[in-house]
């Protein structure tokens, strides 16, 4: 791309070019120098780009340039998206590049009552922006017709697959005009997607500024291995205790209880604002989370996956993964909240020895190792405790089997050599705990050692 090319060479109008000025747009990505004429001319587009990379206004912007102006009350174009997070930030994107036009988009999402979304529909629109769930159920509402629909973008493909929504996009390809313009745009191309493009496009145009699964070259990633969770969330509070460095940081956590956990945990030992972000919250209180994020009432904002695909928010300077993510497209997904606009990023995740197995699958899937870097000193190292010993064991024996089928694993009850005891029986060989029959004196059968009265007895 020559460096003075700017976005007058679409020929966009002049509406349009000046929304972008006022947007700080100066130069196309990539993803826009290759995709946006393709758009305009018509053809059905294969996009492959990892995210920060520009795509939103790759497709908005010709979507924008063929609508021209508002026109009747059906739909003429949708775009689907897999989050309520993900609508919203297209919406936004819309509603930039349109103000100087009478466009009219709405997003449906759910979380919220179908019937303001339908009424706003049947009201009039020229692009719909939904999860395909909510258009089904708004269009069977009757609020509008979808034959009117000539252009459907489809973005994030790959995560729609892993959300199961395959069932819902048949649903709405059959609804929808046959004679249309598609475009389809994913991070990564797994089988799925490949079969949804199979299905979904008509000898599309494909379009790749990337390799398949690679994290953008703005983006620092470096690994903290740690003994255990305890120590995870000691090292985590020590490295924001630098307020210099981690200026505005998102910390993912796989599971919604460890992501509330970990908020109140900062907010109470840093006294500072703490957001968090995932399915258990109501669409409002994961909007107002993310707004006080985006306008800096908060620095630090905790989540789940939901929330890796649905961000778009300029100036983020650190990615902390506190799980590692065990569906690894979400790992490019979730780095790819920070470096964004070609601006620089870190990328810090913590591991405990259970987790090594799926960063090797990572360092495979983005095609390049993650630099390891010791755990700061001032960071304490707790001890693991027993039943997480025991789980991690487990899952080392776990990832072992999925390689090797034979493999039997250290909880495998071995048969034993001559003159050793049998594990779980005592005796050299055994393990340092012994499995006890049901106690009779003790209710519901527990376990003597446990509290009945044969281990009074024992200890007397």
């Amino acid at each position: 791309m020559q460096e003075d090319q700017d976005f007058s060479q679409f020929k966009l109008n002049k509406q349009l070019l000046t929304a972008v000025a006022e947007a700080g747009y100066t130069k196309p990505t990539e993803i826009q120098q290759k995709a946006i004429p393709l758009m305009l001319a018509g053809h059905d587009l294969f996009g492959i780009a990892p995210t920060g990379t520009g795509k939103t206004a790759a497709y908005v912007l010709p979507v924008l340039m063929k609508l021209k102006y508002a026109q009747d009350i059906h739909p003429r174009a949708l775009i689907l998206a897999p989050t309520r997070e993900l609508v919203m930030q297209i919406d936004e994107v819309v509603r930039q590049f349109a103000k100087y036009t009478d466009l009219r988009c709405l997003p449906l999402i759910g979380g919220k009552g179908i019937k303001p979304q339908a009424e706003a529909a049947a009201a009039g629109v020229d692009i719909i922006v939904s999860t395909p769930q909510r258009f089904l159920d708004v269009y069977a509402s009757g609020a509008f017709l979808p034959r009117f629909i000539k252009t459907f973008i489809m973005d994030e493909a790959d995560k729609m697959m892993d959300m199961g929504f395959k069932g819902q996009i048949n649903r709405i390809l059959e609804v929808v005009p046959p004679k249309r313009q598609n475009a389809l745009f994913s991070a990564t191309m797994p089988d799925r997607v490949a079969e949804l493009a199979g299905d979904f496009l008509d000898f599309p145009e494909r379009v790749e500024v990337a390799p398949q699964a690679t994290t953008a070259e703005t983006i620092d990633q470096l690994i903290y291995e740690v003994p255990n969770n305890r120590t995870k969330i000691n090292l985590l509070l020590q490295l924001l205790q630098d307020r210099e460095r981690f200026t505005r940081v998102i910390v993912f956590a796989k599971t919604r209880q460890t992501a509330s956990d970990i908020a109140k945990y900062l907010q109470r030992k840093l006294m500072v604002p703490v957001r968090v972000v995932h399915a258990n919250k109501d669409q409002n209180s994961r909007n107002n989370a993310m707004e006080d994020f985006r306008e800096g009432e908060s620095h630090i904002l905790v989540a789940t996956d939901i929330a890796s695909r649905g961000l778009d928010i300029s100036d983020v300077s650190h990615v902390i993964n506190f799980d590692v993510p065990l569906v690894y497209d979400d790992y490019v997904h979730r780095v790819g909240r920070t470096g964004r606009a070609e601006k620089s990023g870190e990328a810090i995740t913590f591991v405990t020895p259970a987790e090594l197995y799926h960063i090797t699958k990572i360092e495979e899937l983005i095609s390049k190792p993650i630099l390891r870097e010791a755990v700061p000193q001032e960071a304490i190292a707790e001890e693991t405790p027993f039943e997480e010993r025991q789980d991690m064991a487990r899952e080392l024996d776990r990832q072992k089997r999925k390689d090797n089928p034979d493999f039997k694993g250290a909880f495998h009850e071995k048969k034993a050599r001559p003159g050793q005891s049998q594990p779980g029986k005592g005796g050299p060989g055994g393990p340092k705990f012994k499995k006890k029959g049901p106690n009779k004196n003790s209710k519901g059968g527990k376990i003597a050692g446990k509290g009945g009265k044969s281990a009074r007895r024992k200890k007397g």
